[in-house]
């Protein structure tokens, strides 16, 4: 793991957790979605979302 402050490791955390947060919500959204064109869209942004998640995670090892 990095060599983080802990006021680093709080933000980290935060973030980590907004962007969980933004791929279930991208996620529910597109399941909900009739049109195809649209729920493409909100799947790929939870693939962002979730990359950015993944990113984010590298940090804490």
């Amino acid at each position: 793991m990095a060599n983080l402050t802990s006021k680093e490791l709080s933000a980290l955390e935060d973030q980590i957790g907004q962007e969980q947060l933004l791929v279930k919500k991208y996620q529910a959204m597109s399941n909900m979605c009739q049109n195809q064109q649209i729920k493409q869209c909100l799947t790929d942004y939870a693939g962002k979302h979730q990359q950015h998640c993944n990113t984010l995670l590298t940090f804490l090892q």
